[in-house]
C-alpha cells in the first residue's frame, strides 16, 4: 500500500551516547553516573556544549548556562573540553567500523555509517544484529567499560539513524518493512531527523500532523505544497526506506574562526593569531584539493558590533603566503581601535586544483613546490613543524577545540593533535 522498500537491511548506524561527556566519565570514574557538562572555555558565563545523560534527565541540555545548570542541580560538574580524548574515541570507533566493511562514512566525531551492500558474502556473512552487538562489546573492551553505542539497522541511512535513536542509551534496533508502520505510529513528527519546528509548521499547514500522515502524503503534495522543491520527492522515498542520502556534497567554502580568551586590539597579539588562522585555512584548502578566488574576513567586537569585508580576486590561489597577504589586506581595513572578541577567515569560490599541471612560469612552480614540500614534511612529522615565523605566537595561543558537524577535516586535525 505504501510502496515500502522490502530490501534486506544492509546499513548499520553507530551513534555514541553523549559522546564527549561519556569520554570524560570513562577517563574519570568518579564522574560516572553524575550530571556533567562540557564547555569549550570554562568561565562564569560559559554554557553547555555537550551534556551527560544524567544531566539531560534533569533538564540540562546544550546551551544551558553554568549558573542555570547549577540552579537545576547543585552537584552539576562542568568540565573544559579535552580534544585529545575525543580524537582517540573517534579513531577507535572508525577503526572498529572499518574492520567490518571498507564502505564506511563518519558523519561526525561520534556518528558513523557502515554500508554492507555488496560485501556480505565476502566480509561478514552474519546477521547485522550480531555485528551490532559485537561492535558494542568491542567498544567496551578496546576503548573503555563506560562506552555505550546506539546501533541502528535499516535499508537506508535515514531509517538506520532513526533506529539508533529509538531506545537510547545503549540500544540496538532494526527498522525495516516489517515494523516500519508500527514505528511511525509510536513517534511524533519532530522525532524524525531533519524535521524541526519550521518544517513541522509547513507539514501541519498541509494537514500533516503525524509521521503516518507524512507517509500517506503523495510525492506531488510533498514536492509542490510542503517543501516546494525536489526535496519533497526525497522525503517521499526516504520515509519508505529507499536511499537518497548517499550523495557527496559540494564543498562550498573553507575557513577558521577563533574566540579570544582575552579580547584585544593589540596588533602584536592579533596579527600572529590571524596569520595562524590563515595558514590552517590554507592546509584545509589543499587537503580538499581545491584553490580559491574569494576571501572574507570578519571580526566581532567587545561592544557587540560586527565588521566584515570580502573580495573576489582575478586568479585562484592556494599557498599560505597568498592567502595571508590577501586576507591581511582586507583585515587591515577593520576599525583598529575596536577591541576584538572573535575573528575569522573564509575562502570561497572554490575550484578543483590544477596544481598537478606544471606552469610555464618558474615563479608559480617554485611556490607550488615549496608549499608541497612543507605540507609533506608536516604530514610526516606533525602539523606545524614548519610554519611562518610570524605565526609562532598564534600556534601557541589558538587551540583546536571540539570539531562538531561533518568530518571532512577531522583526519587532518588528528595529524595535528
Amino acid at each position: 500500500m505504501y510502496g515500502i522498500n522490502h530490501e534486506n537491511a544492509q546499513i548499520i548506524f553507530c551513534d555514541l551516547n553523549s559522546a564527549f561527556a561519556m569520554a570524560e566519565q570513562q577517563a574519570h570514574p568518579s564522574l560516572r553516573g553524575r550530571p556533567i557538562g562540557i564547555t569549550n572555555r570554562l568561565s562564569r558565563h560559559c554554557c553547555v556544549i555537550a551534556a551527560s545523560y544524567e544531566a539531560k534527565a534533569l533538564g540540562i541540555k546544550v546551551g544551558t548556562r553554568l549558573d542555570e545548570a547549577l540552579a537545576l542541580c547543585p552537584d552539576f560538574v562542568m568540565l573544559e573540553s579535552d580534544p585529545p580524548k575525543y580524537h582517540h574515541m573517534y579513531k577507535q570507533l572508525a577503526r572498529i567500523m572499518k574492520s567490518y566493511s571498507p564502505n564506511i562514512k563518519m558523519k561526525s566525531i561520534d556518528e558513523g555509517i557502515i554500508d554492507f551492500h555488496g560485501t556480505t558474502e565476502i566480509v561478514n556473512n552474519r546477521p547485522l544484529e550480531e555485528i551490532g552487538f559485537e561492535i558494542k562489546q568491542r567498544m567496551k573492551q578496546e576503548v573503555g567499560s563506560w562506552m555505550k553505542v546506539n546501533i541502528g539497522i535499516a535499508p537506508n541511512r535515514f531509517l538506520a539513524k532513526q533506529a539508533a535513536s529509538w531506545h537510547k542509551p545503549d540500544g540496538l534496533d532494526r527498522i525495516d518493512h516489517r515494523n516500519l508502520i508500527d514505528y511511525y505510529k509510536s513517534i511524533e513528527l519532530t522525532d524524525l531527523t531533519g524535521i524541526a519546528s519550521h518544517y513541522e509548521a509547513r507539514l501541519n499547514a498541509a494537514g500533516i500532523f503525524t509521521p503516518m500522515d507524512f507517509l500517506e502524503a503523495s510525492s506531488d503534495t510533498l514536492r509542490r505544497i510542503v517543501f516546494r522543491s525536489v526535496v519533497g520527492d526525497d522525503w517521499y522515498q526516504r520515509l519508505r526506506g529507499y536511499e537518497v542520502d548517499d550523495v557527496k556534497t559540494k564543498l562550498g567554502n573553507v575557513g577558521r574562526q577563533w574566540v579570544l580568551k582575552k579580547p584585544s586590539a593589540d596588533d602584536n597579539f592579533i596579527l600572529p593569531c590571524f596569520q595562524y588562522l590563515c595558514e590552517t585555512t590554507g592546509k584545509k584548502l589543499r587537503y580538499q584539493g581545491v584553490d580559491t578566488r574569494g576571501i572574507l574576513v570578519w571580526a566581532h567586537f567587545r561592544t557587540g558590533e560586527s565588521w566584515y569585508v570580502r573580495r573576489m580576486f582575478k586568479t585562484t590561489f592556494f599557498t599560505d603566503a597568498d592567502i595571508y597577504a590577501r586576507a591581511l589586506y582586507l583585515f587591515n581595513q577593520r576599525p583598529k581601535h575596536m577591541v576584538i572578541q572573535s575573528m575569522g577567515i573564509t575562502c570561497y569560490q572554490l575550484t578543483p586544483s590544477a596544481r598537478n599541471q606544471i606552469s610555464l612560469l618558474d615563479e608559480v612552480n617554485k611556490d607550488e613546490w615549496l608549499t608541497t614540500a612543507v605540507d609533506e614534511i608536516n604530514e610526516q612529522y606533525g602539523t606545524f613543524k614548519i610554519f611562518s615565523a610570524n605565526a609562532l605566537l598564534g600556534t601557541q595561543i589558538v587551540k583546536q577545540k571540539i570539531p562538531f558537524g561533518g568530518t571532512k577535516y577531522f583526519e587532518l586535525l588528528l595529524k595535528q593533535a
